[in-house]
């Protein structure tokens, strides 16, 4: 069997989640060797219990392994993000309850310079659509990539509108590739794709269950540098997919609306409580990301300034770039974050680091 085989196989292991999953890959020193594994062995890694390890051995996750790959033998157009394939998206790569497999069907590259999400209520006002439509205008010259899930309200909005303007745009959805939820958006999705993608880490023949929605916008929250909320109630999807975002450490901002209007509880509410950045209009998030900064890209450092051979690593790192966040930072180079926050506040008073919101850092 092929090593894409292995790979589905090890999310279809029932009960078995991405954390694990990723620490079993790590324990037993390759993906083919967790199925190969003796039981014996299985069981001297952390959280493999009994049942857990029924469920490796349990023939189930290959049967489930062999129908995908029938699946993307007749679509070729899918493609297939491992975690530890180089086209993964770099921006979930940093997450250890990032999906393991992630399928997308599309044409944009997911690792571009700038991302937003727009997410909000399934049943906005007309005032909600037009400043969903109206951001989405005003991002249009930032040329960043919009991400929101594909459902009714705020996300088809924004979908759209960015379709419109030509703003590339990816949904995430909560089931497979094999269909688009709802129907009625079918002609839309197909329009994303020549200009954005559709993206996933549900197996074809996996529908749109309720706990996939929340799964679904972890990669939303993840994928995004900025997450906006336009409109949602108190308790509503996109107020889940900020708070995901904000424990990501990802910049979260919320238009306001009127007192004792239902469909603004969500938004004022991260606002009052200091987990959403107050937005009036795109300019907002071009100042508070600091992309209304234009960079040379030239990485000149300061004159007569020492580097350290970490200090290099770091600003060769960062050239011409628009702001990086830490973690990614801390991938590419192998520093720890605490080591690593260190460093780079030190490079911030020699003047050749500057910092943004959402820990991210750019060259002065």
């Amino acid at each position: 069997m092929s090593d894409l085989f292995y790979k589905i196989a090890l999310t279809k292991i029932p009960g078995v989640g991405a954390v694990l999953t990723k620490q079993l890959v790590a324990w037993c020193g390759g993906i083919q060797e967790v199925f190969t594994a003796s039981k014996k062995d299985l069981l001297k890694i952390p959280g493999i219990g009994k049942k857990t390890l029924e469920g490796i051995l349990a023939k189930s996750s290959l049967d489930e392994a062999e129908k995908e790959m029938l699946f993307l033998e007749k679509n070729k157009d899918v493609q297939t993000l491992f975690y530890l394939d180089k086209n993964y998206p770099a921006r979930l790569r940093h997450f250890n309850d990032s999906p393991v497999m992630l399928y997308y069907r599309g044409n944009t590259n997911l690792d571009v310079h700038r991302t937003v999400a727009i997410v909000g209520t399934r049943k906005p006002s007309e005032h909600g659509k037009i400043a969903c439509e109206d951001l989405v205008k005003g991002l249009k010259k930032y040329n960043p990539l919009v991400i929101s899930g594909l459902a009714y309200g705020i996300d088809i909005t924004a979908h759209r509108k960015c379709l419109e303007e030509g703003i590339p745009t990816v949904g995430a959805l909560g089931h497979g590739l094999d269909m688009i939820y709802p129907a009625s958006h079918r002609k839309t999705a197909h329009e994303m794709v020549k200009n954005g993608g559709l993206i996933s880490e549900f197996t074809s023949a996996e529908g749109p269950d309720g706990p996939h929605f929340p799964m679904r916008n972890r990669i939303i929250a993840a994928l995004s540098d900025a997450v906006i909320v336009v409109e949602s109630g108190k308790k509503g999807g996109s107020v889940i997919t900020a708070e995901i975002a904000n424990s990501y450490n990802k910049d979260v901002f919320a238009i306001p609306g009127r007192l004792k209007d239902k469909m603004s509880e969500g938004t004022n509410h991260l606002i009052k409580i200091n987990k959403a950045h107050l937005l009036t209009s795109a300019d907002d998030i071009g100042y508070i990301m600091g992309w209304e900064k234009k960079t040379s890209g030239s990485g000149q450092m300061p004159l007569f300034v020492e580097l350290t051979p970490e200090e290099k690593n770091i600003t060769n790192l960062l050239t011409g770039k628009d702001g990086e966040a830490i973690d990614a930072i801390s991938y590419s180079t192998g520093m720890a974050q605490s080591e690593l926050a260190s460093l780079l506040l030190n490079m911030e008073f020699k003047g050749i680091v500057k910092s943004l919101p959402g820990k991210r850092y750019i060259l002065t």
